[in-house]
This record gives C-alpha cells, sequence and structure tokens, in this order.
C-alpha cells in the first residue's frame, strides 16, 4: 500500500487537502491510505523511524516551526528514498531550496487564486500510484537495513559489493552512487540474492556488476571503476562469470 502523509500547519488548508485526497481514494478504490495528516514535521518522522514506509508527502513550505517543509523533505529522503513529495506554498520562489537541500520533488503546487488545487494534488496522487504499481510489478529488489536511526533502501542492481568495516559487527555496502555502513555479517548477505558471491573473507560482490577480474592481482574491478578484492581460494568461482 501507498501511504501519504500531509504535513501543514494551516487547520483550514490541512482540512482541505485531507478531504481531496480521501474522496479521491475512495471513488477510485485505490491501493493508498492517509496514514497521518498533522501540522509537525516531528509526526511524520517518528512514524517514519519506526517503519518501513513507501510514501507520498504533501509538505507545505512555510511550517510554522524552526524547521522548513524543505529541510523535513530532506529529512524524509533519510527513511524513504523512493517517496514522492509534492510541496504546497505560497512562496513559488522559494523551490530553488530543493536544490541546496537536495531533495528531488515530484511537484510543487502553488497556494493561489490561480491554481486548481484539487486537480493538481489528485494528478500527483495519480502520478505516484503509477510509479508505485510499476516498482511492485517489476519486482524491484531492495536490499533494506538500519544505519544508526535512518533506514537505508538501496536497489539489489546498484549494489556493487559488501566489506567487513574496521569496526566490529560492521559491513560497509559499496553501491554505484554511495556507502552505507550497518551491523551485519557477510554470510547473511549471501543469503539474500543468488547474484551476490564470496570472492575472500572479507567480501562479497555482486557478480552482475563486475566488469573484469584480474587473477594474477586477485582485484575484481566493478562497472563503475571500484575494485573488490578477491583471494586465491574464491578465484575459481569468478573464472566463468566475465573474461579477463
Amino acid at each position: 500500500m501507498l501511504e501519504i502523509f500531509v504535513c501543514e500547519d494551516d487547520p483550514e488548508q490541512r482540512k482541505r487537502l485531507n478531504s481531496y485526497i480521501e474522496n479521491y481514494i475512495m471513488m477510485e478504490n485505490l491501493d493508498m491510505k492517509l496514514v497521518i495528516s498533522t501540522g509537525r514535521s516531528k509526526d511524520i518522522l517518528d512514524y517514519l523511524q519506526n517503519n518501513r514506509v513507501t510514501g507520498l508527502y504533501f509538505l507545505d513550505v512555510d511550517l510554522q516551526e524552526e524547521k522548513s517543509g524543505i529541510a523535513l523533505g530532506a529529512e524524509i529522503r533519510q527513511y524513504d528514498s523512493l517517496g514522492a513529495i509534492v510541496f504546497v506554498t505560497t512562496h513559488s520562489e522559494l523551490t530553488y531550496l530543493t536544490f541546496t537541500y537536495k531533495v528531488e520533488a515530484m511537484d510543487y503546487i502553488t497556494k493561489d487564486k490561480f491554481t486548481d488545487i484539487r486537480q493538481r494534488v489528485i494528478e500527483c496522487i495519480d502520478t505516484a500510484n503509477t510509479r508505485y504499481l510499476q516498482n511492485k510489478y517489476n519486482n524491484i529488489k531492495k536490499f533494506q537495513t538500519k544505519s544508526g536511526d535512518k533506514m537505508i533502501s538501496v536497489d539489489y542492481n546498484d549494489i556493487l559489493f559488501f566489506e567487513t568495516s574496521p569496526q566490529l559487527h560492521k559491513i560497509i555496502l559499496h553501491a554505484k552512487n554511495r556507502q552505507v555502513e550497518f551491523y551485519g555479517k557477510l554470510k547473511d548477505i549471501l543469503e539474500m540474492d543468488s547474484r551476490f558471491y564470496r570472492c575472500h573473507n572479507s567480501f562479497v560482490v555482486n557478480k552482475d556488476n563486475i566488469a573484469e577480474v584480474d587473477t594474477k592481482n586477485r582485484e575484481i574491478r566493478m562497472i563503475n571503476g571500484e575494485i573488490c578484492y578477491a583471494s586465491s581460494r574464491f578465484l575459481g568461482g569468478l573464472k566463468d562469470i566475465i573474461p579477463h
């Protein structure tokens, strides 16, 4: 189910948004639910800390608290990397801040007399629903784990390799565009997907993202140029994966 969140500090505008969302969900019989509608950013963040969520978020930019709606969007991204974020604002000139905070927004809805807010909300719901169903039916597999108080989600296709961390009982995940450190064991990683191969006592590699194997130097070059290491004991299982 796609979960919907509203953070709007004006009670009347929040009530109106809730009505647009709930009426449309009911009329179209969508697999969605308005989970939280609040004037406080903390209510949403507390929920995300304790639940794995793929969400649609309608956020007022000018919240009457220290945290702006755009700053809230940046924090939401730490827990829900695939969520659709929509900013609802009277200050369209502030949209540039989404680039400063590195928040990928699906839409900006301006609160003015020229904007059909109800129709824009419906369009955002339809777009978010389409993306959600595409991901669901394409069976895009996600690796999910907790890192501190953040929930991390990484597409299996983007995983390069895992290595043991210098910090006891921790693993470093190397993805195409980031690294994540979390508590875990390499032997548990191996059981998660057939693409994962134990190439070294300290490394598990995603076979699909190998560019070349240097058997002489026992190095595995990944598709982004990163180097993963292999031991002579496990090299045999790599020889048929890719020419070297």
